[in-house]
């Protein structure tokens, strides 16, 4: 069974870059896809960013594209989740996400198998 753990969150400012690591285990994950979601406090979980685990390649939502990046690792155990120019409003829980198949749309959480348990990242002002 595929486990997946964050890391990297923590209190940044207004304008800094955050980097957050995903790190996939629990055997070698041939599945199609990981993803990053987050939630700010009170509102829904949103995608923002996958990759296809074939091919590395990677995919942005509208609320990050632009100044996101995301990669694997060569030995394919680690996504790395780069986000510049943070603003107050990219303050929230972080989760990565795994799916052993194509399901669909990337934003749907219900097409995601496994997750994390998330990090907190918060952007001051």
């Amino acid at each position: 069974q595929v486990q997946l753990v964050e890391s990297g969150g923590g209190l940044l400012k207004t304008g800094a870059s955050l980097r957050l690591s995903c790190a996939v285990s629990g055997g070698t994950f041939s599945g199609y896809a990981v993803a990053w979601f987050r939630q700010p406090l009170g509102k829904a979980r949103e995608w923002i960013s996958a990759i296809n685990w074939n091919n590395g390649a990677p995919y942005y939502g509208d609320s990050v594209k632009g100044r996101c990046t995301l990669a694997r690792d060569s030995a394919k155990t680690t996504v790395i989740l780069q986000l510049n120019s943070l603003k107050p409003e990219d303050t929230a829980i972080y989760y990565c996400a795994s799916s052993q198949y194509y399901k669909g749309a990337f934003d749907l959480t219900a097409h995601w198998d496994s997750w994390g348990p998330g990090t907190q990242v918060t952007v001051s002002s």
